[in-house]
């Protein structure tokens, strides 16, 4: 049986000290990428699924570069997402992992599709869930709303941390003090905050460069990629940050993937709707 108790691990991934999650030691591999809010990682973003999903896969849920978890946060981001993603490469490639399915949420989507664009013969399924990072690639866009303000607008205060959990989580019974007090030390331990303005400042850089930014218009190659890979997009019905008028427009550019709509949810699906979210996963990866 598989142990499904959410264990602590480090891994070197290309000399980068790097924090994990894992939970279930048997089947096959499901690495699963947290979001970008500050604070944020494997645990804290992925917590609530990964025990469920440790029964029937190996899941491994690293904390990111750029001022996440208790990765390193010394690790270079030049080029903001392209650089995540490129510690996402790493990781993989340090736990010698060979094929596995990707779970992303928000911005983790983003990191689990760019590795896939790259190495597509290893990965066997994409899983997206709620990602505005993933749909502004594909040219969408969407109004400032008060959910943003609260993840940009976090102020490194406790009260910060919980204005901005609270705009990505509906269910208030899910934001205990508990996720509060670990995300609020993780954003800010020594070094978290500078790493994570580094991670802005090198989105900005690619952004603004015309050679760079090509990498991150995905118009004609994630709709190739989800015909090449079977991909499930999971999108909250109440997620105020990426709207559902965003999901159903990034569905609409991409025919071939299947998208499956959780009520009660916001943006953090897995944390409002963990046993839905963790059954249509399973259900998808087992198909």
């Amino acid at each position: 049986m598989n142990d499904t108790a959410i264990r602590s691990r480090w891994v070197l991934a290309n000399g980068v000290r790097t924090h994990y999650a894992e939970a279930g030691d048997q089947g096959r591999t499901l690495v699963a990428l947290h979001g970008g809010g500050a604070g944020s990682s494997g645990a804290s973003g992925m917590g609530p699924v990964l025990p469920l999903l440790g029964k029937d896969f190996r899941v491994v849920a690293p904390d990111s570069i750029g001022g996440f978890g208790l990765t390193d946060t010394q690790a270079p981001t030049p080029y903001g997402l392209i650089s995540r993603a490129a510690h996402t490469a790493d990781f993989v490639d340090a736990l010698c992992l060979d094929k596995f399915s990707v779970l992303g949420n928000s911005q983790g989507a983003w990191s689990g599709a760019y590795y896939a664009m790259l190495h597509p013969d290893r990965v066997e399924k994409l899983v997206i869930v709620s990602s505005l990072t993933i749909a502004g690639s594909l040219g969408l866009k969407q109004a400032p709303n008060e959910a943003m303000h609260a993840l940009m607008g976090y102020d490194g205060s406790r009260a910060g941390m919980k204005r901005l959990l609270e705009a990505l989580i509906i269910d208030k019974s899910r934001i205990t003090d508990a996720l509060i007090d670990e995300r609020q030390r993780a954003a800010t331990r020594p070094g978290a905050y500078e790493a994570f303005q580094r991670m802005a400042q090198g989105i900005d850089f690619v952004r603004n460069d015309p050679v760079l930014k090509l990498q991150t218009q995905w118009q004609e190659a994630l709709p190739a990629l989800t015909r090449r890979i079977p991909t499930l997009i999971l999108w909250g019905e109440e997620d105020t940050f990426a709207v559902p008028a965003t999901g159903r427009a990034l569905a609409e550019m991409l025919p071939d993937a299947r998208i499956e709509w959780v009520p009660g949810a916001g943006h953090q699906v897995q944390t409002d709707a963990p046993d839905r979210a963790a059954a249509i996963i399973r259900e998808f990866l087992n198909g």
